[in-house]
């Protein structure tokens, strides 16, 4: 349709502007009108923009913890001012994280159910999304959407065997779950059933990766494995870095 390349051209040209709020709606838009998947490029367009804008708040959460943290342990009185502060972000953050859960609910992930690369794009993205609300949530809330973002990573891993081994998107699935298992539940050891084994057929994609520049802190973590090489490999005792 005319009017969702306008909008994937919008959308291009709100990433060189780093406009990505903009980016977002450009996009959303495409998804909730597509009568099929989203294309490639589609969709890595719609993973820039969400990442681009939660990586932000992610960012200023973790800077506003650590400030809150210097605060209390002053005693200087600026921790209700803070903690003010901080549920702004957390709100924004939340609405940003439950916006793209509810698009790949009921758009993507069942318009990709005959595209293995596809379906596991999308629900590697949605364990993404809820890993991010448990990162900053407490007590039960923390708790429930833990529950979420793993039972959405074991799903992507049961249809990542579809994949080929050296798959972007099956090797991007496996360090960003090792990270939510190391961060989140507090594991050291790696599951068994994200081990790759290993295989002495190359595939295509294991030659060739696609880089988008984009403006998320080092620590965030893509929704898409093939905007972006995965970091180094990781040992049971150390901490695993997320997908870049």
């Amino acid at each position: 349709m005319a009017a969702d390349q306008d909008h994937v051209y919008m959308a291009k040209l709100a990433e060189q502007a780093e406009r990505y709020d903009e980016m977002v709606d450009y996009m959303k838009g495409v998804a909730q009108s597509a009568t099929q998947d989203l294309t490639l490029e589609e969709r890595n367009l719609l993973s820039v923009a969400y990442k681009n804008v939660v990586g932000a708040r992610r960012a200023s959460l973790r800077i506003i913890n650590s400030i809150l943290d210097k605060e209390q342990s002053k005693d200087s009185g600026k921790a209700g001012q803070i903690q003010s502060y901080k549920g702004k972000v957390e709100e924004e953050l939340n609405n940003i994280c439950n916006d793209i859960l509810t698009l790949l609910d009921s758009h993507l992930i069942q318009k990709a159910q005959a595209q293995a690369d596809a379906r596991v794009f999308y629900l590697k993205m949605k364990a993404d999304y809820y890993r991010y609300l448990a990162e900053f949530a407490t007590g039960d809330k923390k708790t429930e959407h833990a529950t979420y973002a793993e039972g959405a990573y074991k799903q992507a891993t049961t249809s990542a065997g579809e994949l080929a081994p050296t798959h972007p998107i099956r090797l991007g699935l496996a360090l960003n779950y090792s990270v939510f298992l190391y961060e989140v539940r507090a594991r050291t050891r790696t599951p068994a059933s994200l081990r790759s084994r290993p295989s002495t057929t190359r595939s295509p994609s294991s030659t060739r990766w696609t880089r988008r520049a984009t403006r998320t802190p080092p620590s965030s973590c893509s929704c898409c494995a093939t905007t972006s090489p995965s970091g180094r490999p990781t040992t049971s005792n150390r901490r695993p870095r997320e997908e870049r």
